[in-house]
């Protein structure tokens, strides 16, 4: 069911997932060579500079988890975070680095397609979009072959502090008119704020429920 605006920013919550553990494990260029122990995977991925690393250290609670810098494009390996010894966090390189060399953007593209593709463990993808722009191509067209390769996604809007309240919404709006230009039914939509730690509880209440629902199965 397709959730208001409202409903996105002010959202009643079951008990919400408490992270009790979370550290790095192994950083790799190669899906085959990741953690191979069945544990579930929750990867996070988007355009350099969306603020990915940030807001994996606002979820897990842990500020230097992962590395942030203020140069973009400095995520170049897949990075395994296990949380509570019992899922894990993956940390994929950004894409859409405009200053990137051809060569550089080609590794980057093998290494995300592998692991999207080809990642058995991987259960949803988190992609992150800065509410402050306006629909970008780049990202639309992402999500265009996530759909079209069927790979399981939300939508996490990133820097939601940085907006007022009422523009806030009209991005997010925007985006969702946007997607269903060629979508029939929206993915999970998530509005965050890392410094202020808006959508936290709402991401771990969906993972929590994801991997709930995995286990009844």
């Amino acid at each position: 069911m397709k959730r208001t605006i409202n409903q996105l920013l002010n959202t009643n919550l079951r008990n919400i997932m408490h992270i009790n553990s979370a550290e790095f494990v192994i950083s790799n260029t190669d899906y085959r060579r990741c953690p191979d122990d069945g544990r579930l995977e929750f990867a996070f991925i988007g355009r350099s500079n969306v603020g990915k690393s940030s807001l994996i250290n606002m979820l897990l609670q842990k500020p230097d988890l992962a590395k942030t810098s203020s140069k973009p494009g400095k995520t170049l390996l897949i990075n395994h975070f296990l949380v509570n010894d019992e899922w894990y966090v993956v940390d994929l390189p950004g894409y859409g680095y405009a200053r990137a060399s051809k060569t550089q953007r080609e590794q980057l593209k093998k290494i995300i397609d592998g692991y999207i593709l080809h990642r058995e463990a991987l259960t949803n993808l988190f992609l992150l979009i800065d509410c402050r722009l306006e629909p970008q191509k780049i990202d639309l067209d992402f999500m265009t072959w996530l759909g079209e390769n069927g790979i399981p996604f939300s939508i996490v809007f990133t820097k939601g502090d940085k907006l007022g309240t009422v523009k806030l919404r009209e991005s997010v709006a925007s985006y969702q008119s946007a997607l269903l230009e060629q979508w029939e039914s929206l993915p999970p939509i998530f509005v965050t704020s890392s410094e202020k730690r808006q959508g936290r509880d709402e991401l771990l209440d969906y993972i929590d429920q994801i991997i709930i629902d995995i286990k009844a199965q």
